[in-house]
């Protein structure tokens, strides 16, 4: 089967099409043919070097976010037959093998496809969409009145939990560079700040949770917005240091890692809209990349196989 492999970290070109044998499911596992690959952050930050978790090494295979139909099942039968259209994250956070013509993991790592979603649809949602969803299930209670902060509001996860957030009745504020105000506004963002323009934490009044996508200083820059008692959502860094700061000051932080979870794809799926700025064939993996890389695109990036 195709599928794509890097030998060694490094940049987007050290990806490079490979035949290699099609995985046969374990007794408790079922054979995908896969459709769509989602792209992800953790796809090129694992691709270029060390990143949690560090015990990969090459030679490996990008990718965790899959769409596909189901091509088989071991000798356990469990919750798909053969035909059933499925999604899911897979496998995460270990290697997934998601850039290939076939993958294989356990039925619940997958939900049913809902037919009015396409293929490529599908595989852009689950990642992203578990992460915005898990992040507010789990830390955060979103209701009418409340004030969001929405850190790289126009990315694959951004856009997402601006959506949701709005769907809860939250009134949302995000960040996003010039050239994409009109997109995180058409998500539903009630303001949309320039970062490049200014300092965000000059133009923001005080909210009651930030979600941030984008880590690096935006985690410090933030603490001085979030009310006491309310809350700091991490999905990238924040190291212990700052967050003993927001402790102080009365706020909740965490910083999380998604998981797998297959009933709240199934439900998020029913109310969220992913956006697919660009697709490219699985063979161009390294263009997906590239453009991944760059930022310079809105919602999220799809390989179709």
């Amino acid at each position: 089967m195709r599928t794509i492999v890097y030998r060694s970290f490094g940049g987007p070109e050290v990806l490079e099409p490979a035949e290699v044998d099609r995985p046969v499911p374990e007794p408790n596992e079922v054979l995908v043919k896969v459709h769509a690959v989602g792209v992800n952050p953790p796809d090129w930050k694992l691709r270029r070097g060390p990143y949690p978790p560090r015990w990969v090494t090459p030679p490996l295979v990008p990718g965790f976010d899959v769409s596909g139909v189901v091509e088989a099942s071991g000798a356990y039968q469990g919750r798909f037959v053969p035909g059933d259209e499925v999604f899911g994250m897979i496998l995460f956070p270990n290697p997934a093998n998601a850039y290939s013509e076939y993958v294989v993991a356990r039925p619940r790592q997958f939900a049913r496809k809902p037919e009015g979603l396409s293929h490529v649809e599908a595989a852009a949602l689950p990642m992203s969409g578990l992460t915005a969803w898990q992040g507010f299930e789990d830390s955060w209670d979103v209701r009418p009145g409340r004030r969001l902060l929405v850190h790289g509001a126009a990315g694959g996860v951004g856009h997402l939990v601006v959506q949701l957030a709005k769907q809860r009745g939250a009134y949302v504020i995000g960040t996003a560079s010039a050239g994409k105000h009109d997109f995180v506004r058409r998500m539903g963002a009630d303001e949309v700040i320039d970062y490049r323009a200014g300092d965000f934490a000059r133009a923001v009044e005080p909210v009651d949770a930030v979600f941030d996508i984008v880590g690096g200083d935006y985690p410090e820059r933030s603490l001085p917005l979030v009310k006491a008692g309310g809350a700091y959502l991490g999905a990238a860094d924040i190291s212990d240091e700052v967050g003993a700061r927001y402790t102080a000051r009365g706020v909740r932080w965490r910083r999380f890692q998604v998981e797998p979870d297959h009933a709240s794809l199934a439900e998020l799926a029913k109310v969220l809209n992913v956006h697919v700025d660009r697709t490219f064939p699985l063979e161009e993996a390294a263009k997906a990349h590239e453009l991944a890389q760059s930022a310079d695109f809105v919602g999220k990036i799809v390989l179709e196989v």
